[in-house]
């Protein structure tokens, strides 16, 4: 692994900065999208044969935290090119790469994703949703909960569970299903956290989809369920780094402009050194976010989950308390619009929860990689 950025990845990264800062906090969603697109970083890590840049998730990620650290985040690049898109490069017929890659990478079309349900959480062994065959095509039954942007996907990549006819065990695959799509109904839930990504809950009442909606093998499992999960911790990991040296640079100005006593108040090192922890703490997370969008980019699943899941808690950990710190510093100040800090404090908890829980990290890392038992 490099241990610094190549001059392509810093051009890119000097690129998409400007784009951010072109748009701003007050930024228009659907304008950014568009812009970002046309540009090319939407696709970034889609494949060129179907219109995308060729990259990786080292590409997608630098691109999300640029524009998160410019105030504009776009949190349906961690679903539609990172999850969906990379699922459907990895697995997907000749048909649906032809049919979504270019659209997907061009911004057109953009898809959501489904695994969380009300009584599962994200855990992929008990998601009860399940499809059966009925003739050549499949019946979708079951529940989500807390899925982004479905109002604005043209479809959305449900994960659901089929019958191993070998073992008559239930195994995770993956289907498209279309936003019109016959019994497929979803609900907005009101949240308190205002953004322009909504969040939905789904039902599934015996939606009818054909053969080729399914994604991949059959049997492949839990193989192309984690090809985009990986992604969208890694992805989950530049959002909060992002917003974290969004709200650590506000911070920043502001320190060296207030002053108080004839001196900044940046110059007292109670307000310094807290904010140089902050910047210490974001720069180590986006290493370890470096190197599982590495190990991911090189094909090392394993290797890239382990980072993945590491990456994703550092970056979480390290945004909470770089946006604290950063109200903290300009007091009063922080919790006013003028400065747009007070909205992240509730931002940054996301980085916490979702997509996975810091606890649900640290269960994997006590599990599979320092050899503990299971708690559970």
């Amino acid at each position: 692994m490099p241990t610094t950025e190549s001059e392509e990845h810093k051009s890119l990264r000097q690129a998409v900065s400007a784009l951010g800062k072109r748009h701003g906090r007050d930024y228009d969603r659907g304008q950014l999208w568009s812009d970002a697109a046309k540009l090319g970083y939407l696709g970034v890590n889609l494949p060129e044969a179907y219109g995308g840049g060729g990259g990786g998730i080292s590409e997608l990620s630098i691109v999300l935290e640029e524009l998160g650290a410019a105030g504009c985040p776009l949190l349906m690049m961690v679903v539609s090119p990172a999850i969906c898109g990379t699922v459907i490069a990895r697995f997907g017929t000749e048909a649906q790469k032809q049919t979504w890659l270019p659209a997907l990478a061009d911004g057109t079309r953009t898809m959501a994703f489904g695994i969380t349900e009300p009584d599962a959480g994200s855990n992929s062994h008990r998601i009860t949703t399940t499809a059966r065959k009925d003739g050549t095509d499949w019946l979708l039954t079951g529940r989500k909960v807390f899925i982004s942007g479905v109002d604005l996907a043209d479809a959305t990549l449900i994960v659901g569970r089929t019958e191993d006819s070998r073992t008559g065990r239930l195994k995770p695959c993956l289907f498209i299903v279309p936003r019109d799509a016959q019994g497929f109904t979803r609900r907005r839930i009101d949240m308190e956290l205002q953004a322009s990504e909504k969040q939905f809950e789904l039902t599934l009442d015996d939606v009818r989809l054909p053969a080729d909606a399914l994604v991949g093998d059959e049997d492949a499992g839990l193989l192309q369920l984690f090809a985009g999960l990986n992604p969208e911790r890694i992805m989950t990991a530049a959002f909060a780094i992002g917003m974290g040296r969004y709200a650590l640079a506000r911070a920043i100005e502001y320190a060296r402009d207030r002053t108080v006593w004839d001196a900044p108040i940046g110059a007292h090192q109670a307000i310094a050194h807290p904010l140089a922890q902050a910047h210490i703490d974001l720069e180590l997370a986006r290493l370890m976010m470096q190197k599982a969008a590495y190990l991911y980019d090189a094909g090392d699943d394993v290797g890239a989950g382990e980072a993945a899941n590491m990456a994703k808690y550092a970056a979480g950990e390290a945004c909470v308390r770089a946006v604290d710190q950063s109200v903290h510093t300009l007091g009063g100040n922080g919790l006013t619009r003028e400065f747009g800090l007070a909205s992240l404090i509730t931002a940054a908890r996301v980085a916490r929860i979702a997509p996975v829980s810091r606890e649900m990290i640290l269960n994997y890392v006590s599990h599979q990689t320092l050899g503990l038992p299971k708690s559970y």
